[in-house]
């Protein structure tokens, strides 16, 4: 792709119009309103690109997308698992606000109510079309025996395409898929891909939406386990040195590549089906670059990349982190972002500390979009205009409350983070570990017996926060 920044006169004329954007003049033109594409992968570890120091998988979109734009080191999901991390990214809200804490079973009868402002709504009302393509979950699903469900159409997306209507379970990454069992196959190989399906149907919707500002939440499935990839692509990674091995499972003893827990799935470091998923992800966002710049959009479109969640540790490591996905320690929460698009500063590696429920009234700063919903995140526009704008110091919490450990191993367990400091109470047991982040970011080293007024302050802060939002109270 050209550069997009031909010369320094341009240049500056862009940032203006960015600009411009963030202050939400009312007066833009379609053509120059801010398309916003967000596009979520689902269970990807903090260390799987290659801009993030992986040299395994093959991501050179996406760390081109980080060469021309931000990349963030401290980026914080709002919970350890797929469900409240979905809500606070629709509501701005913290997910004990909401009261949706852990994910949400495919017979649930909780749903994010329909009396919320989502991010979509926000924008429809702005003359955004908007659009899902993928996963939703923020229901239970009246095929699986809830007794109501909304699904994306009831919170403000026009269109839905390739949602699931009965759960994700482990998996369905090639057609029939069983998670949406109507869904009739589009492309033309026998073998419909999923994560390439929902890239034919993105690359549709913007070219279906290319005279008029857009919302585009591309919601991938991947690489959600049972990781499950391209045989070509698999058999490619394999090849590499260094490639993790696993036997085929019982359910598929023959190894078929085209049926579940076949060989290699279950590899736990240098994953080649977990690679081979990514890489399509990788070309997934390269062609939607390509697309933005043969119609022009380029210079009027936002994109966002990140994950819901830590990484499965049964797939990958998450390597510096500690743990991964069910988890409140680091590698179940600290997320690879990155934002690319007109006015943001090129190659530039923020250790902001942010999260994903900031995203609602930053895009709302943009696009100059309306809503009188109570927002729990601050807008980061003006870091993403100038990346040496000091964000206002806060404290970050968590609250995941379990009846029972998750099968993954998370326990029951809320956590603050307060400057360089991390606290975790677990309610399982009544314990405490304090780390220093700043020293400790693999949080190795428990020091919260030499520091006993930092963790009385940190205790007491986070108990007052549980109040003040109407957390439930912790499940022992």
């Amino acid at each position: 792709m050209k550069s997009r920044f031909p010369t320094a006169l341009f240049s500056i004329f862009l940032q203006f119009v960015f600009i411009s954007a963030l202050l939400g003049g009312s007066a833009k033109s379609h053509a120059q309103q801010l398309n916003i594409i967000y596009i979520l992968a689902d269970d990807l570890g903090y260390s799987e690109l290659g801009c993030y120091g992986n040299s395994f998988n093959e991501t050179p979109f996406l760390d081109r997308m980080a060469s021309e734009g931000m990349r963030f080191t401290r980026f914080y999901a709002a919970a350890p698992v797929c469900s409240p991390y979905r809500a606070a990214l629709m509501t701005g809200q913290y997910p004990a606000r909401l009261k949706i804490t852990d994910y949400l079973r495919p017979n649930s009868a909780q749903h994010l109510p329909l009396a919320h402002t989502t991010l979509a709504e926000m924008l429809k009302s702005k003359g955004y079309r908007t659009g899902i393509v993928g996963k939703w979950h923020l229901s239970g699903y009246v095929k699986e025996g809830a007794a109501e469900e909304t699904l994306p159409d009831q919170h403000g997306f026009d269109e839905v395409m390739v949602s699931e209507n009965r759960g994700i379970a482990e998996g369905a990454y090639f057609w029939p898929y069983f998670w949406n069992r109507e869904i009739e196959k589009k492309l033309p190989e026998a073998h419909e891909y999923l994560t390439e399906r929902q890239h034919a149907e993105a690359l549709q919707f913007i070219e279906r939406n290319k005279e008029q500002p857009f919302f585009l939440y591309l919601s991938h499935y991947a690489v959600h386990t049972s990781v499950h990839g391209k045989p070509e692509l698999v058999d490619h990674f394999r090849k590499k040195a260094g490639a993790g091995t696993s036997d085929p499972r019982p359910k598929n003893k023959n190894n078929d590549p085209y049926k579940p827990n076949g060989a290699d799935v279950w590899a736990k470091q240098n994953n080649p089906h977990l690679a081979a998923q990514l890489k399509v992800i990788d070309e997934g966002v390269g062609a939607i670059l390509k697309k933005l710049t043969d119609l022009g959009l380029d210079k009027n479109t936002l994109i966002i990349f990140t994950s819901d969640n830590g990484g499965e540790t049964r797939v990958t490591t998450n390597k510096p982190l500690r743990a991964g996905k069910s988890s409140l320690y680091e590698g179940g929460v600290r997320e690879p972002f990155i934002i690319w698009g007109p006015g943001i500063k090129k190659d530039v590696v923020s250790d902001q500390p942010l999260v994903n429920y900031d995203i609602y009234p930053t895009i709302k700063e943009m696009t100059g979009a309306k809503s009188t919903q109570k927002t729990d995140g601050i807008s980061f526009a003006g870091l993403l205009k100038n990346p040496a704008y000091k964000m206002p110091a806060r404290n970050l919490y968590w609250h995941y409350p379990l009846a029972q450990p998750h099968f993954l191993g998370g326990r029951s367990a809320g956590s603050i983070v307060s400057g360089s400091w991390k606290l975790i109470e677990f309610f399982d047991d009544n314990t405490t570990e304090l780390y220093n982040l700043q020293k400790d970011m693999g949080e190795k080293n428990n020091v919260a017996a030499q520091n006993p007024a930092i963790v009385a302050r940190l205790e007491k802060d986070l108990a007052a926060w549980r109040e003040e939002v109407g957390a439930d109270r912790p499940k022992n």
